[in-house]
């Protein structure tokens, strides 16, 4: 006969994983798969921000570490272990892939690439920190439909 721990362990086992979990790293992540990440209250990650430092102190994702892309493997190094989770973005989606490639050739194991950079952050009112003023956010801020649509018409222009 099984003891009652023993009867509480095969139980235990038996039921389903209800703990509600957060999202994983991916290699290519969203403002909204950042956005995500943070409002769980994780920290077991780090925002890299590859562009030059005038950039990063005019305005910057809120929590963002300085790491312009010319240095970026040597301070990562020393301050970084190779496993943390790492979202890393740059002036354009292209800075951002060789920031990211750079990254992973020097051992870094879990670095997402933020897809849209800065802007991409605005779009979605994600927190940002910097000298420059901040909009104050429209009457459709929250309307997330209407900020993706108004994001898409930014990138169409900008290309």
């Amino acid at each position: 006969m099984k003891t009652i721990p023993d009867q509480i362990s095969d139980i235990k086992e038996k039921l389903p994983d209800l703990t509600p979990t957060p999202p994983g790293l991916k290699a290519q992540a969203s403002s909204y798969d950042l956005k995500t990440r943070l409002d769980w209250g994780e920290p077991a990650l780090t925002i890299i921000d590859a562009r030059e430092f005038e950039s990063f102190n005019n305005s910057r994702i809120t929590g963002a570490v300085p790491m312009p892309i010319d240095e970026l493997v040597d301070r990562a190094k020393s301050s970084l272990e190779p496993v943390r989770d790492i979202y890393i973005y740059g002036e354009t989606d292209q800075q951002t892939a060789e920031a990211a490639n750079l990254l992973r050739a020097a051992g870094f194991t879990k670095v997402a690439e933020l897809k849209g950079g800065f802007p991409a952050w605005k779009a979605i009112d994600g927190p940002i920190d910097g000298v420059v003023e901040h909009d104050n956010p429209g009457p459709d801020a929250y309307n997330v439909f209407s900020r993706l649509q108004q994001h898409a018409k930014t990138q169409k222009i900008n290309k």
